[in-house]
């Protein structure tokens, strides 16, 4: 683990030896501020977030991609040349070590852009949103920064195939039909035990039982 990380160590020095970080960062710090402040957006709470996260995160999905060839390929032409991987090699580090702490070093750097600018993307959303009419600013908090997820009822296909053998069974004892008929009337019956189980007849009621599963502790 040590090796691994020596070599990461050596990715984040050539990084900062080419001044790739630096440059980098303020490329996407001057895209998250820039960009929003050039796009102009239609004054609802969806059309200003929608500005700020679909341009500034494919801008910065862009340059982290370049970024990152530009450093691998870089860094290990730069070791060729300078002759520096061969003194790498010579040392107890395997070959599959050195492409995997390279690979850990370009992986934590993008970690660490990506922090910083999702950092500023979040921290500009919440200090222009702050511009917003009143209403906007209450439909933003309640409706679009909100996470959403989904929750059906328990699977009742097992009883539903139950019941429905039953009943079939039933109308076989009383009536003969074809083996034609009888694919049809299976699925007829099931479809009517399937109805009982989704509608609710007029003054009636059925309660639904739900769930959430651990989600229902942090429900408001």
């Amino acid at each position: 683990m040590q090796r691994l990380l020596a070599i990461a160590w050596l990715t984040w020095k050539a990084a900062f030896r080419y001044r790739l970080f630096l440059v980098v960062t303020m490329l996407l710090l001057a895209a998250v501020v820039g960009l929003p402040l050039l796009i102009k957006d239609d004054g609802t709470a969806r059309g200003f977030t929608q500005i700020v996260l679909t341009y500034t995160l494919s801008v910065i999905t862009a340059l982290l991609g370049i970024s990152t060839l530009w450093l691998a390929c870089g860094t290990l032409a730069r070791d060729i040349e300078e002759c520096q991987i061969q003194m790498v090699v010579t040392k107890p580090v395997a070959r599959w070590q050195i492409w995997l702490g390279k690979w850990l070093g370009l992986l934590s750097l993008n970690a660490a852009l990506l922090a910083i600018s999702g950092a500023s993307v979040y921290g500009l959303l919440l200090y222009r949103s702050t511009k917003l009419p009143a209403e906007e600013q209450r439909i933003l908090r309640n409706e679009v920064l909100v996470s959403r997820g989904s929750a059906k009822e328990a699977s009742v296909a097992k009883e539903i195939e139950s019941q429905s053998e039953a009943f079939l069974k039933e109308r076989l004892e009383k009536t003969q039909v074809t083996q034609l008929d009888l694919k049809l009337l299976r699925q007829q019956i099931k479809e009517g035990v399937k109805a009982q189980y989704e509608l609710v007849p007029p003054a009636m009621q059925r309660r639904w039982r739900i769930d959430l599963g651990l989600a229902r502790h942090f429900l408001k």
